[in-house]
């Protein structure tokens, strides 16, 4: 399925996986990225149910973009179990410009594939994602 704005296709384990993680929920989060090329989205990491939403946010590069779901489980005020499901367009400011407007003019296709997204934030850096932000968004 190729991109009409960029031309990146999306490979299709990237669905795969995304369904893995909202049905059978096996996963806690995905991260993707573009190939070396700039051709296709693919799956760079998956990370089980047991995973810490710190290596979630380790596997996120320093210094280049990528696309990322994240399983968020908590409870309520009113003491219940609650999942959201947030969608993270990843776009560091020490990214280069290139894989920056590449990520930005693939987003909104590769998302619209991804149907059952609850939460969506676009982050510049860390704080942006950091584990109270999350919560707060979550509610």
């Amino acid at each position: 399925m190729a991109n009409a704005r960029s031309g990146v296709a999306v490979n299709d384990d990237c669905m795969l996986k995304f369904g893995e993680l909202q049905s059978k929920r096996l996963h806690r989060f995905i991260v993707y990225k573009m190939d070396d090329k700039f051709k296709e989205i693919i799956v760079e990491k998956v990370g089980d149910r047991e995973t810490s939403y710190e290596d979630f946010t380790n596997s996120l590069p320093e210094n280049d973009c990528r696309y990322a779901i994240y399983d968020f489980d908590f409870v309520t005020a009113e003491d219940v179990q609650k999942s959201r499901i947030f969608y993270i367009l990843w776009s560091p400011s020490t990214a280069k410009v290139k894989s920056k407007m590449l990520y930005a003019s693939s987003n909104q296709k590769f998302k619209s594939g991804l149907n059952g997204i609850q939460v969506e934030l676009q982050a510049t850096d860390a704080t942006e994602i950091s584990l109270d932000e999350i919560k707060d968004r979550a509610r």
